[in-house]
């Protein structure tokens, strides 16, 4: 198999993959979480990148004493959500934090910004304000899928109700080749 990088999510909130001990839970674990992006980019080909949040909880930020270090374990990039794992989605993500993160990080290492980028305007004001290589878009590629040709384009674009269900076509079809058309390709499709 031939991939461009491997990122590993040190920052996935959800209880099941916390409760385990993975994704944002390795917050909690500095040495842990170092000893994991060795360990991988020790056996990779291709760069490793991570993605980490402000912290496990609120007020107990940690990602800026982290990513001053994550290049020497081995890590070619990471991206920062600007929330904590506690915070969920309830505030709205600290992007000044990230910016005094992408201050910090070491010379070339690549920071990206991740929290609250719905439309090209928010993107670009966000990552020169911040001063990270780029965006992170998540949710909001949910919400609105065109939105990374609104980004490339510069421009905002209210899609018809056909585009948009032209859209929801194309995802059903993509997701029955993926998954096949049997029960579990559909339920898989569906989700």
């Amino acid at each position: 198999v031939s991939v461009d990088f491997v990122d590993i999510n040190m920052g996935c909130p959800i209880d099941v993959v916390c409760n385990r001990g993975a994704g944002s839970a390795l917050l909690q674990k500095p040495a842990k979480l170092a000893d994991c992006v060795r360990a991988a980019s020790a056996v990779l080909s291709c760069p490793l990148t991570i993605k980490l949040r402000k912290g496990y909880f609120d007020g107990k930020d940690i990602a800026h004493e982290l990513l001053p270090q994550a290049a020497s374990w081995g890590a070619a990039a990471a991206t920062l959500h600007g929330r904590t794992r506690q915070q969920r989605y309830s505030r709205l993500a600290d992007w000044e934090y990230i910016r005094r993160c992408a201050a910090a990080a070491p010379q070339g290492f690549q920071l990206l910004g991740n929290g609250d980028v719905y439309n090209w305007r928010q993107h670009v004001e966000q990552v020169e304000q911040a001063g990270v290589a780029t965006s992170m878009v998540a949710r909001a590629a949910l919400i609105k899928p065109w939105i990374f040709t609104e980004i490339k384009e510069r421009r905002h674009w209210d899609i018809s109700a056909s585009e948009r269900l032209q859209l929801l076509k194309d995802f059903c079809s993509f997701g029955l080749t993926h998954w096949g058309s049997d029960t579990k390709g559909v339920e898989s499709t569906r989700r």
